[in-house]
């Protein structure tokens, strides 16, 4: 492993994720800015995010004043050295701060003091999954505090809601979620969605849908369908951009399943901004780039 690679190409990661907006969310803004009308306060709001996300490229600087929850995902070879992955994640996170991709936005929650570099307990965040390859999968996904924020998480039944332990009563916690967000969340937001699980692994999963792309369908024909229906169902609110109205609240809707136990039935919903931050690259084992991803 040669760190110096590692650490350059983990670096350019994360400045790829905060100053460059995505081909596909892009993709996704012009296509609810061509349904919105000219001069309305929806166009105008999706034109200024258009012209923030290529000032952002251009200049290399963060897309958001918020950079962010940092959660780095590996996939990575049998056997490889995860605490040395560690060690350099950290690393090319404090030099990316200090470059200027990253903001100054960690707080030690007891004090209230700044962490400099960014780099404390649990930040940035990391999981690893190990298999038969031979390049590390390396993906991020920055979400910001008010995106986070909005996030939601239901017990069916919801009485409430009129929601039962089905799919049309995840359908109702989800518009409830959307609902209540407003434009606090920054619309048009991008809603990732788990059905199942328990609490703690029901929002991560809910998360881990960010990682697929937009316009892409779920494999599992029901969730497709509902995700499809949830996309008509949501522009049908005219939320709009921001809140003020229009008929691009929602980018996409993304979901996932996960196992439950007869006495809980969990839908966690994980919303984010439009600043969609997620990027990934494919590394070899020496840390040269195979791929970048997205």
């Amino acid at each position: 492993m040669k760190k110096a690679h590692w650490e350059k190409n983990l670096v350019e990661l994360i400045r790829r994720t905060s100053t460059d907006l995505p081909a596909d969310v892009e993709q996704a803004i012009r296509k609810g800015l061509r349904r919105e009308k000219k001069g309305s306060h929806a166009h105008d709001f999706l034109s200024m995010m258009l012209e923030n996300a290529a000032m952002a490229r251009r200049d290399s600087v963060p897309l958001c004043q918020d950079t962010g929850t940092l959660t780095f995902r590996f996939t990575v070879p049998s056997g490889f050295d995860t605490n040395g992955l560690v060690s350099l994640t950290r690393n090319a996170v404090s030099r990316a701060t200090r470059l200027g991709y990253l903001r100054q936005n960690t707080i030690d929650s007891v004090s209230g003091e700044p962490y400099v570099t960014n780099v404390a307990h649990a930040s940035p965040m990391m999981e690893f999954l190990q298999g038969a390859r031979k390049t590390v999968d390396a993906r991020l996904i920055m979400k910001g505090g008010g995106c986070e924020n909005v996030g939601q998480q239901y017990s069916l039944p919801e009485t409430t809601l009129g929601a039962n332990r089905d799919m049309e009563g995840v359908r109702r916690c989800i518009l409830d979620a959307v609902w209540k967000a407003q434009g606090r969340g920054c619309a048009p937001g991008v809603i990732g969605v788990c059905i199942g699980g328990d609490r703690a692994k029901g929002y991560a999963y809910a998360k881990e849908q960010f990682l697929r792309k937009l316009g892409e369908r779920s494999d599992v024909k029901v969730l497709a369908r509902l995700e499809e229906r949830l996309m008509r169902d949501i522009r049908r609110m005219e939320i709009g951009p921001m809140g003020l109205g229009g008929k691009t609240t929602a980018l996409d809707v993304k979901m996932g399943a996960l196992s439950r136990l007869p006495a809980s039935f969990f839908v966690s919903i994980s919303y984010m901004c439009w600043a969609f931050r997620r990027r990934g690259v494919l590394l070899g084992p020496e840390g040269g780039v195979h791929r970048w991803l997205y």
